[in-house]
């Protein structure tokens, strides 16, 4: 897997409660982007960009994840839109699980975000690392 550390949302970050990754990106000024004019493209050449979501602790007492990417024109997230989401049945919550998203549309917006809503009740334990990777493990 290669990850870079401008394009991760989250490095191990402890998720207990429902919250926005630790880290947004920040694709610059519309119409400057380096990803392909005014929208981020999420692919380079005719290889697909992936998203990567993995658990790197277990979690517990939840019932499930809500894992969603959200894109904005406000760095505060004011007014944020939901691009796609993902649940993660609690089962599946153990260190070394791993999602990946290589079907992410264009980004229109200047700001992304993960947001993590957790269902049930909060989560005593928990880790996620995600961001987007150049290559991952086994992708195509």
């Amino acid at each position: 897997m290669v990850l870079d550390k401008n394009t991760m949302f989250s490095d191990a970050q402890a998720i207990t409660a429902s919250a926005p990754s630790t880290n947004v990106i920040d694709l610059g000024a519309l119409g400057k982007t380096a990803f392909g004019g005014n929208q981020l493209k999420m692919n380079v050449g005719h290889k697909r960009i992936p998203l990567l979501i993995q658990v790197v602790e277990d979690f517990a007492t939840l019932t499930s994840l809500k894992v969603a990417v959200e894109s904005d024109d406000n760095s505060d997230f004011s007014s944020a839109k939901e691009i796609l989401s993902e649940t993660i049945a609690v089962a599946d919550l153990k260190a070394g699980y791993s999602s990946v998203i290589d079907k992410l549309p264009r980004i229109k917006e200047r700001y992304v975000r993960i947001n993590f809503t957790v269902n049930g009740s909060n989560a005593t334990a928990g880790k996620i690392t995600a961001g987007i990777a150049l290559e991952v493990d086994g992708s195509k």
